[in-house]
Order: structure tokens, then C-alpha cells, then sequence
């Protein structure tokens, strides 16, 4: 028998209840993936103050190659300027929570570091520079979006 649409053995009711199961999944699998990341949005895009730097005496707090203010970028002293006053930053993921996931830096309870751009002239995004700040004052700089990481010894603001 043949259907109003001139298909042979599909019924109306039939294919519909497939289309809304169908329909069914996907909001479901939609609405999993928004809840997910509300969740994760929520956790991380509200910091709940910017880590306080003081000056450092030179201290290091790791065993990576360290480095001084004369060796960064004048991004970085703008971007070390701005951590020190509290803001305003640039980006809406700065002062959010650095997971260290790659483990480089020393390991510490989530919540420890904070991650904050230096500009990169001439991106069109945020660029692969970025300083990490601890809540023990450590600095670190990146020039390579966390593949590798100096650390900040001797910075006066």
C-alpha cells in the first residue's frame, strides 16, 4: 500500500515516533554537554581574587630554569603590572584557575594557580604567552602555551 507521500510501507505514526525519539536523544545529549559546561564555567570563570605577587627576593620555588625581569618581554612586565594591581585585565580567562595539567609546574592543590595572558603583538587571539601566578607568590612565564615554563625570579613591581 502506498503512503501520501507515495513511499511504499512507511506509516506516519511509525516514522514519527522514530523522529521523536531521535529528537528526544539529541536534546538530551545537548542538554548533558550545555549542563557540563555550565558546570565547568561556573567552577572556573569566577576567581575569587587575583593571587597577590609581591616583590620577590629571588627565591625559587622550583627547579625550572629561572628567569628575570630584563629576560621577559615588555608584555610581560605590563601583564606582572596589571596581576599586581588587581586588574583590569584584557581577557576573560585571566586570573581563571591553571589546572597544570601538562605537570611541569610544581604540583599543588587545584586552585593554587592562576593563569593570565601577555599580550602577543600582532594575534588575533590571546596568543601562546601566558604568566602563572601560585598563591605562595611564584611566578611562572610560558612563551609556549604551557609546553614549557621559566621561572620569575627577581621581579620589583
Amino acid at each position: 500500500m502506498a503512503t501520501s507521500n507515495g513511499r511504499r510501507g512507511t506509516s506516519g505514526p511509525k516514522r514519527q515516533s522514530g523522529l521523536g525519539l531521535a529528537v528526544a536523544v539529541l536534546a538530551a545529549l545537548i542538554g548533558l554537554v550545555w549542563g557540563a559546561d555550565a558546570l565547568q564555567s561556573t567552577s572556573e570563570s569566577q576567581p575569587a581574587e587575583v593571587v597577590s605577587i609581591g616583590e620577590s627576593d629571588g627565591t625559587q620555588f622550583s627547579d625550572l630554569p629561572s628567569i628575570t625581569s630584563d629576560g621577559l618581554p615588555a608584555e610581560a612586565l605590563d601583564t606582572l603590572d596589571l596581576i599586581d594591581s588587581g586588574g583590569p585585565f584584557p581577557f576573560d580567562r585571566d586570573g581563571l584557575t591553571f589546572q597544570n595539567r601538562e605537570g611541569i609546574l610544581p604540583d599543588r592543590p587545584n586552585g593554587h594557580y592562576q593563569e593570565f595572558t601577555v599580550i602577543t603583538p600582532g594575534s588575533d587571539d590571546r596568543g601562546a604567552r601566558r604568566i602563572v601566578a601560585g598563591s605562595d607568590g611564584e611566578l611562572y612565564y610560558t612563551a609556549d602555551h604551557y609546553s614549557s615554563f621559566s621561572e620569575i625570579i627577581g621581579w620589583r613591581p
